[in-house]
């Protein structure tokens, strides 16, 4: 029987990142994927931004370079325009692997159940050269709240009802604007685990991730506050090593300490090498 293929709304959020752009640009478009509605939000790059985008327009669903409030407020502006019923975001600096769309749209249709999925991902150097792998255990809760939030961003897709009844992204959000999202997701669904790898994310030193890290800490910490183990006085600092004692575990029942991509996907990745980006 012929599955239809669900529309795939994809944003792409970016400034000042026109070293990156091309590649994350033609890792979506070579998808494919026959329904995609790929936008793109530019914060009003100075860079070469724009002429990436311009030059990738004709196959847009729609695009826009104006000064923003930063990234979840250029997510809000891109979600709210999407028509699809599945959703996802890439940033300007990360990969989709080829094929991710089509296995995303398989899952969705085959588990008619499941409101949100991810994948794993590969973590890749600022030229695009392969680092390692970035293998995943199922989600779990109790480990996402007190370990830290291992889902691989660019590799989760979730449906549009389910994001309209968290009432989407929120702005008070600089950092962990996903770990916020999953996390109400999580209070509506059960967050299903795809082990394929859909996408890289690039690791270097000027990450936004990495760069702001003290932040990110405190913002994770306003969403581990929402849960009611965390408010029991003198707690977390019991749960913290619980909670990665048994994220170790399952991470290796799940085969996440070993193995890695195929040669086949490496080869691929080749095509969105970036010349003269420093390791």
């Amino acid at each position: 029987m012929q599955i239809g293929k669900p529309r795939i709304s994809l944003v792409t959020c970016s400034y000042q990142q026109g070293r990156y752009l091309d590649a994350t640009m033609r890792s979506v478009l070579d998808q494919a994927y026959p329904d995609l509605e790929y936008i793109v939000i530019d914060g009003g790059s100075s860079d070469e931004s724009a002429a990436v985008i311009r030059a990738h327009e004709r196959e847009l669903a729609y695009w826009v370079s104006e000064p923003d409030r930063g990234q979840t407020d250029a997510l809000i502006k891109g979600f709210n325009r999407a028509g699809g019923e599945i959703f996802g975001w890439l940033c300007s600096d990360d990969l989709l692997m080829p094929g991710a769309l089509q296995k995303v749209a398989d899952f969705f249709a085959t588990h008619p159940q499941v409101a949100a999925v991810y994948g794993d991902a590969l973590w890749i150097d600022a030229a695009g050269g392969y680092i390692r792998p970035k293998r995943e255990m199922g989600f779990n809760r109790f480990v996402f709240l007190f370990d830290h939030n291992y889902i691989a961003q660019p590799s989760m897709f979730w449906r549009r009802d389910l994001y309209e009844r968290v009432r989407g992204l929120d702005r008070d959000f600089n950092l962990a604007m996903d770990a916020d999202l999953w996390e109400r997701f999580s209070r509506h669904t059960q967050i299903a685990h795809l082990p394929e790898y859909l996408s890289c994310m690039r690791y270097y030193p000027e990450q936004k991730t990495r760069a702001m890290r003290p932040q990110g800490r405190l913002e994770d910490a306003r969403i581990r506050a929402r849960s009611a183990l965390a408010r029991l006085p003198g707690a977390t600092p019991l749960l913290q090593p619980l909670a990665r004692l048994q994220r170790v575990l399952a991470k290796g029942l799940a085969g996440g300490y070993w193995g890695g991509p195929a040669d086949g996907q490496l080869r691929a990745l080749e095509r969105y090498r970036i010349e003269g980006s420093g390791a």
